[in-house]
């Protein structure tokens, strides 16, 4: 009997995959790899950032994860990006998020001007040209010894790198050969073994 259950065990990357666009956070949908959510609370109890800047609402169950953590910890604010209003509506009414609708080009870094420790969330298209360029936007406001983490480079993985134009891995690839006050923390992206993580390579910390 026991043998039989064991083969009927399953725990591989597609599995994870298909599993993790089901994930909700207080009832809304919350589209993060398990590892990750369990990062990054982890890195925001570490850093304790004034500002959290996400790049990449959708629907907002992240947004709100990291803000009741944000609560938890009793200090910080969420600036929370994405192209159109389609967030669930306790996002607008939480004490600790700010929604905006305009995309993160239109972005004025001059709302991160007044805090003093910045962490970047950079989950948008995708893309290796969208991804790089929100890298080169966002790096300057994020604080040393704080992180720019980088979502979804397992694209390349799930062999969907080519529709990506090479993705996240591409441009992080790109933006450290002329970055070199970031570097890749192997901590968290080996956290549960090599890159087990859906940001390959992809958890970038600030140090100079």
């Amino acid at each position: 009997m026991l043998k039989n259950f064991i083969k009927t065990v399953q725990f591989n990357l597609r599995a994870i995959e298909k599993g993790h666009h089901k994930v909700t956070y207080n009832g809304i949908k919350a589209i993060r790899s398990p590892f990750d959510y369990l990062i990054y609370q982890m890195i925001l109890f570490k850093i304790k950032p004034d500002l959290v800047i996400e790049i990449g609402t959708n629907v907002g169950g992240g947004a709100l994860y990291i803000a009741d953590i944000l609560n938890i910890i009793g200090k910080g604010f969420l600036h929370t990006i994405d192209i159109k209003n389609q967030s669930d509506d306790s996002l607008k009414k939480h004490n600790r998020i700010k929604c905006f609708t305009e995309g993160w080009e239109n972005y004025d870094l001059k709302e991160a001007e007044n805090y003093k420790k910045v962490l970047v969330i950079e989950d948008s298209t995708h893309t290796f040209e969208n991804t790089l360029a929100v890298m080169k936007k966002f790096a300057p406001v994020v604080a040393k010894d704080s992180y720019l983490i980088i979502e979804d480079g397992i694209i390349d993985r799930l062999g969907m790198k080519h529709e990506f134009h090479g993705g996240p891995l591409k441009a992080i690839n790109d933006f450290l050969k002329t970055n070199d006050d970031f570097i890749i923390d192997r901590h968290w992206c080996d956290f549960f073994g090599k890159n087990a993580t859906f940001n390959v390579n992809g958890y970038l910390l600030k140090v100079v």
